[in-house]
């Protein structure tokens, strides 16, 4: 394994500032960095390191909406019923 020029994700975004759809977007693109397996081990554990923390934030964000689903609706979730 070589060295990646690429820098660890250390000046990216804050995590607790993503979107949903930002942070699951940074965790896909991180997982594929990962799997390439062209980083060093500096870089391939602080590349890990972040993607758990986005791993955290997308479970926050989807509990965050499931709880307001289910306020929204009366506690309790109802089956999906597609339209015809």
């Amino acid at each position: 394994m070589s060295a990646s020029p690429q820098p660890a994700p250390s000046d990216e975004h804050p995590v607790e500032e993503l979107t949903f759809e930002q942070a699951f977007a940074e965790f896909e693109a991180i997982v594929a960095r990962l799997e390439s397996g062209e980083h060093n081990l500096e870089v391939s554990l602080a590349l890990y390191e972040r993607g758990q923390a986005l791993a955290r934030r997308c479970a926050q964000l989807l509990d965050q909406a499931e709880l307001k689903v289910k306020q929204l609706s009366g506690e309790d979730l109802l089956p999906y019923t597609p339209a015809e």
